[in-house]
């Protein structure tokens, strides 16, 4: 998980929507973005139950399409991103977090200095096609 996660070289994994089409609920993207920044800062799913819950706390709630759960962003971390406001696509099939950190960061990977990193798009494909760090 390291060298995915750390490393340089580019591994797509194709199989993320199909994983997600098997996780037995009914989901849609949700995007998290910094209400100040505007910077990307995690891509998940959100089922009703998720859904609600992030309206009704006013806290980004995800499903865990891997764990099969409610994902509520910071419970384990610390790092909640607080949700400004909610919006929705023409297509209504996914929606839009606009929100602001109450931590450091909103990955759970942590950077060289052990900080978490802001948001999950840390890292950009070079002209030879590897990874570098940002």
């Amino acid at each position: 998980m390291k060298e995915l996660e750390e490393g340089t070289q580019l591994r797509f994994d194709f199989t993320k929507i199909s994983q997600v089409a098997q996780c037995g609920q009914e989901v849609m993207p949700a995007v998290a973005q910094d209400i100040d920044t505007k910077e990307v800062l995690i891509l998940g799913y959100v089922n009703q139950q998720a859904f609600d819950h992030a309206q009704k706390e006013k806290v980004a709630t995800f499903w865990s399409t891997s764990r099969n759960e409610l994902w509520i962003k910071g419970a384990t971390s610390g790092e909640y991103l607080d949700l400004i406001e909610t919006r929705v696509n023409c297509e209504q099939n996914s929606v839009l977090f606009l929100v602001r950190l109450r931590g450091q960061g909103a990955c759970h990977t942590k950077d060289a200095d052990g900080k978490p990193r802001l948001g999950c798009y840390y890292r950009r494909i070079t002209a030879t096609g590897e990874l570098e760090t940002l």
